[in-house]
């Protein structure tokens, strides 16, 4: 083709892009708005302490950050009438448009995301992004990251739990963690496609099926089913296989752990929300190591708020070992080079950073006419319409992940339960958008655009992500200075071990098989993108040069990143925290979420670390002598509760009384 007539095209693409894609999300925010009460749920929404002077001088526990985890720590925490519990979060409340599915990629490198990258990757990963840097969003939002994720729900693999126990953390075995799991969840799925003594009715978090999906999600499935794979619920007993996609949603709309956890306990007296507010740092008192409040900015006012129990530190991977460098514990030699007096040594924070590293620009091509929308094609009244009147459509819609699998390459033992590739199938392409959304999301630069997705333009397409589950390379988080505002240094160290790269490459191999060997999937006549990504190979986009090469310079993050202040025993130096999640060397601090991980699980990571949290809250009540399911509703337990908070109160008074003394 001429290359001015492409670029010709192209302009005029770009333009017929954008106008629908603007005039979609301003009518369905119209909708949303004005016809949607259940998206809005104004009633329900979270209240802002408004004024940082209006907070209490001291609470019982202090949570920063209200993402994934901490939401349900505030929730589980504040069940207890007596003890006052203050949730941080940086950012604001969801957004409405954050409920709708189809939207998910215009949220991200928004005003809810942090907009993290990673240091340049050079020749190893990254290669054809921006300054070869992958972006990493983070959520920057009341829900955090399940405000801006897939909103995929995904456990991870029975041995993933057993090996953290064998690693040295009793209590974190699969059959310990199970219950949370079951205890957080209300499957909202019909019994034909789950595995239900696996699954948890009544819990805060619904999981159900998109509401909306391509009728070639289902021709996916048989194609794997074709070569040999199982059709399971991999949630349940047994992980490899593949399914349609669970996600947390609730009568199909995202459903964030705010939603779930948080809108339910508005009404708390006990629980204060303060949003717009960042800690700069957490208070240690040098002398006795234990933690006592921390240094709150609230519209650039700071203050010291206090704590009598416990901080809990839930700011996620890349911001909890942050906050705890900025606050003087890790590695005593990196705080000293940025400024910081070390308080505490621990060598382990900011390292063993893991992340499922992915192969992008996998498309394949539909030559055969058939009925299936692209993205573009949904994105018009008719969509808004069904959307707002009839609660379906296309606006309900998980493209980039209708259905998944769990699969063995020939580096992993297939008799044992322990996948070492997952594959996502998206029913677009990422010339599906124009280059709007999915090229803004990943960063890539627009020669890569231009060389892989404007020839096929006007194609229909589907893509397929393989992803590496278990990582041998590791990276760290370092800090760039000494200004809590400044991002931190992100090393992925993608690819160091040059035996991730070759799962990933036979996990791409796998997925061609699953599309170009299947009588189903060449029954419409489909062939992979035959233009090659720029600085590659060309002569065969199949071979195992090509997609090494693919791997470095389209890497993706399905945004993942954990362990970077793993838990472990007490003979593991690099181990930040106790099996209970106690930072080590510090009284009264504790860091919930996936950051705790001492390898990352199989799997997407926001579900585990749901339970991260519901175990980690038990564990809490158990330290301070509330073991087990306390039911405030039952009279004999809520007469023991108010005697033993009249005892507590009557020591603090006497303690204040000798201290001021």
């Amino acid at each position: 083709m001429d290359l001015n007539l492409l670029e010709g095209q192209a302009v005029i693409q770009a333009a017929t892009t954008a106008a629908p894609l603007l005039g979609f999300i301003i009518l369905i925010y119209s909708g949303i708005i004005n016809f949607r009460p259940d998206i809005t749920d104004i009633e329900t929404r979270i209240q802002d302490v408004p004024s940082i002077y209006t907070l209490n001088e001291t609470y019982d526990f202090i949570i920063i950050g209200g993402g994934s985890a901490g939401s349900v720590l505030a929730n589980r925490l504040s069940e207890y009438p007596f003890w006052t519990v203050l949730l941080i979060e940086a950012g604001p409340d969801e957004l409405p448009l954050s409920d709708v599915p189809i939207l998910f990629t215009s949220l991200q490198k928004g005003p809810l995301d942090w907009k993290f990258q990673t240091q340049p990757g050079g020749k190893y990963f990254c290669g054809a992004m921006h300054g070869h840097q992958c972006n990493w969003p983070r959520g920057k939002v009341l829900g955090g990251c399940s405000v801006l994720n897939a909103m995929l729900y995904v456990r991870g693999n029975r041995d993933d739990y057993d090996n953290w126990e064998r690693l040295g953390n009793e209590g974190w075995s699969y059959d310990d963690v199970l219950p949370y799991f079951k205890k957080s969840e209300d499957v909202r799925i019909d019994t034909e496609f789950i595995d239900e003594k696996y699954h948890g009715k009544g819990g805060y978090q619904t999981v159900e099926h998109f509401r909306y999906r391509s009728t070639l999600s289902d021709r996916f499935l048989q194609a794997a089913n074709e070569v040999g794979h199982e059709i399971r619920d991999i949630n349940g007993e047994q992980q490899t296989g593949f399914m349609i996609s669970q996600g947390t949603l609730r009568n199909g709309l995202r459903c964030s752990t705010a939603k779930s956890f948080l809108r339910p306990i508005k009404n708390r007296k006990n629980l204060h929300v303060t949003l717009n507010s960042m800690v700069e740092k957490i208070l240690i008192d040098e002398s006795t190591k234990q933690a006592y409040g921390v240094l709150l900015n609230k519209f650039g006012i700071t203050r010291e708020i206090f704590v009598s129990r416990e901080v809990i530190l839930s700011a996620g991977s890349v911001q909890s070992p942050q906050l705890l460098m900025l606050s003087g514990i890790g590695p005593p030699q990196h705080l000293q080079s940025v400024g910081i007096k070390p308080i505490v040594s621990s060598l382990g924070v900011g390292k063993n950073l893991q992340d499922h590293v992915a192969i992008g620009g996998l498309t394949f091509i539909i030559n055969k006419n058939i009925s299936y929308p692209t993205i573009l094609e949904v994105l018009n009244t008719e969509s808004v319409d069904s959307f707002i009147r009839d609660h379906r459509g296309p606006a309900y819609w998980m493209a980039p992940c209708e259905a998944m699998g769990f699969l063995h390459t020939k580096f992993s033992d297939p008799t044992v339960d322990k996948p070492d590739i997952q594959l996502f199938f998206g029913a677009f392409g990422d010339n599906s958008d124009g280059g709007l959304f999915i090229k803004r999301m990943e960063g890539y630069r627009d020669d890569v655009y231009k060389a892989m997705f404007e020839p096929i333009f006007d194609k229909k397409t589907f893509t397929i992500i393989p992803l590496l589950m278990r990582p041998q390379s590791t990276g760290e988080i370092l800090l760039y200075n000494k200004n809590p505002n400044s991002h931190p240094l992100i090393y992925p160290n993608y690819f160091a071990s040059e035996r991730d790269l070759e799962i990933l490459v036979e996990g791409a191999k796998e997925a061609l098989k699953i599309v170009l060997n299947t009588n189903i999937m060449q029954e419409l006549n489909v062939e992979l993108n035959p233009n090659p990504i720029p600085g590659c190979p060309t002569d065969d986009t199949r071979s195992d040069l090509y997609l090494r090469c693919l791997a470095r310079k389209y890497t993706m993050t399905i945004y993942h990143p954990s362990g970077t202040v793993k838990m472990g025993p007490d003979n593991d130096e690099m181990a930040v925290l106790t099996p209970r999640l106690s930072v080590r060397g510090v009284n009264n601090l504790r860091v919930v979420d996936a950051s705790i991980m001492p390898k990352v699980v199989t799997g997407n990571t926001n579900a585990p670390t749901i339970m991260i949290a519901e175990k980690a809250s038990d564990m809490i009540k158990e330290d301070w002598g509330f073991g087990g399911d306390f039911n405030l509703d039952d009279e004999k337990n809520f007469d023991d509760f108010v005697g033993m908070a009249r005892l507590e109160k009557i020591v603090k008074k006497i303690k204040s009384n000798l201290d001021y003394w």
